[in-house]
């Protein structure tokens, strides 16, 4: 409630700036900030109505009127890439500068905690940050933050280049793409704008006309009406629950710190029931933390969520393809490259099935089928003990390469092998691959994790030989196999890589089964 009650005076206070009528920007546009390169760059804020509004920057000027509301956006030049930090200018009745403002490659990082996991809680953090001496790598963070509609600003901290004093807080694996894009770009500048909540489903993240747009996404707003409902009661519980666990760490307290450490371990806290307000209401993160952000100019999206919704992975495929397509147009950029973590391997111990994560990962993979997309394939480099591996850096190259690729042009290999088809030949399936690199590798023993089925659907684990390009897979227990899977478990092991050392996708060659 603090929270909400902080956002609430924080919108008064803008509220306040608008009534007397100053020129003001957006709280992307402070001082250290990253425009993209190559593309109209958007400035926007607020004025008095019918104000006008002159903006200027390296050299090129443009103007706009403020609206009946108070908005006005004025559309630059598209600028070449300058690490130069240069004045941003923005005068009306009064006037606006933002210093040291470069020109780059600017990238959106969104999703659930493991996007926002800090570089201080990543594998070598003492190391990593003693090294992050990289003032034209920048980072700014937008502040958690649910509203009921689509907001007009954020809470935005100011832009931080990458230094041992700040790199700490910066997203771990945004950070890592971030610097090798810059070094592959020969000192490029790169910004990362910064927007994830940990623990957040898919459909926070989906704009309010994204979620009316399909009749099989009803079911998010009915499931949170119930939550809502039952909110009161459940509620008026947790806090009972809540006193009653008190009263106990009280007295457990009260007998010394090892009767304590014993109680907590059998009484943990009571948790709040999820209401008005909470992180998961369908659209509330995107219209607190996606949309006050458009149209700011970028070159691309990184995407780390998934598991949060693998309790309910069929749903996850339609409604991913339509963040993709509804983000981009958002931002008016309908070919933008969208670039996301296809999910690590994780033991989940709320999954009676053990195949919510692979139904995730298939989602995530059917969604290649749109332009301009790409996976880091992550199942090799989890923990599967904990749903934070924190290997970021490795993650972080592995979107590095799809970028490279398919954005900038400076290499070729950047994905795993990709499951192609599954033909029979006698009792065995020949299984092919796009991707190979040079050649199938399993690395530290035959390749693992392998089943096949017959007519009946029925899967049996089977082994397979690496023929370069392909896999001979087959198993005694079935003797005319029609279907093959790989990985096809939460926290399989998967060691079957291409000839430049990335993953094989899971798959399975029978959809639906």
């Amino acid at each position: 409630m603090v929270v909400r009650a902080f956002y609430t005076g924080l919108g008064l206070v803008f509220a306040a700036v608008g009534l007397r009528a100053e020129v003001s920007l957006a709280p992307l546009f402070t001082d250290h900030a990253v425009l993209q390169r190559d593309k109209p760059v958007p400035v926007w804020g607020w004025a008095a109505p019918g104000e006008r509004v002159s903006v200027a920057f390296a050299g090129r000027t443009c103007g706009a009127v403020a609206d009946a509301a108070g908005r006005w956006v004025a559309m630059l030049d598209a600028l070449a890439a300058n690490p130069a930090g240069a004045d941003l200018l923005v005068s009306g009745t009064n006037q606006v500068v933002v210093r040291d403002v470069v020109v780059g490659e600017v990238w959106l990082c969104s999703g659930q905690s493991n996007m926002e996991w800090p570089v201080s809680r990543a594998d070598h953090a003492a190391e990593e940050i003693a090294a992050a001496k990289y003032p034209l790598v920048r980072h700014v963070k937008v502040a958690r933050a649910v509203a009921a509609t689509p907001a007009e600003r954020a809470v935005i901290g100011g832009w931080e280049a990458a230094t041992p004093q700040t790199v700490g807080a910066f997203t771990a694996v945004g950070y890592f793409f971030a610097r090798e894009i810059h070094a592959r770009l020969n000192g490029v500048p790169i910004g990362l704008i910064h927007s994830s909540w940990g623990g957040t489903p898919i459909e926070s993240w989906l704009s309010p006309t994204a979620l009316a747009s399909d009749p099989r996404f009803a079911i998010a707003g009915e499931r949170w009406r119930d939550t809502l409902a039952g909110f009161p009661s459940a509620n008026a519980a947790f806090e009972a629950a809540s006193a009653e666990w008190k009263r106990g760490e009280a007295v457990a307290r009260a007998q010394g710190p090892a009767a304590l450490q014993a109680w907590l371990k059998k009484h943990p806290v009571p948790r709040a029931p999820r209401g008005p307000g909470d992180p998961w209401t369908p659209s509330g993160l995107f219209n607190g933390m996606i949309n006050p952000l458009a149209p700011y100019g970028l070159r691309g999206f990184l995407w780390y969520q998934g598991e949060n919704n693998t309790d309910r992975p069929l749903e996850y495929a339609p409604l991913f393809a339509t963040l993709i397509k509804t983000w981009r147009s958002h931002f008016g950029q309908a070919d933008a490259p969208f670039f996301w973590v296809n999910l690590a391997n994780f033991r989940s111990p709320v999954d009676p099935t053990g195949v919510g994560y692979a139904l995730v990962r298939e989602a995530q993979t059917r969604a290649l089928a749109l332009p301009h997309t790409g996976q880091a394939v992550a199942i090799d480099i989890g923990n599967p003990t904990d749903i934070h591996p924190t290997n970021k850096q490795e993650v972080g190259r592995r979107l590095a390469l799809l970028a490279q690729n398919r954005v900038y042009g400076l290499t070729k290999d950047d994905s795993g092998p990709v499951f192609q088809a599954a033909v029979r030949q006698g009792a065995a399936l020949r299984v092919t691959f796009t991707h190979v690199a040079g050649g199938l590798v399993a690395h530290g023993k035959p390749v693992q994790s392998l089943e096949v089925a017959g007519a009946d659907r029925v899967y049996k684990p089977a082994s397979a030989r690496i023929e370069r390009d392909a896999l001979m897979v087959s198993s005694p227990e079935v003797r005319e196999p029609v279907a093959v899977r790989y990985a096809w478990n939460n926290a399989p092991e998967a060691n079957l890589f291409n000839g430049a050392g990335l993953p094989a996708v899971p798959f399975r060659s029978e959809p639906g089964w």
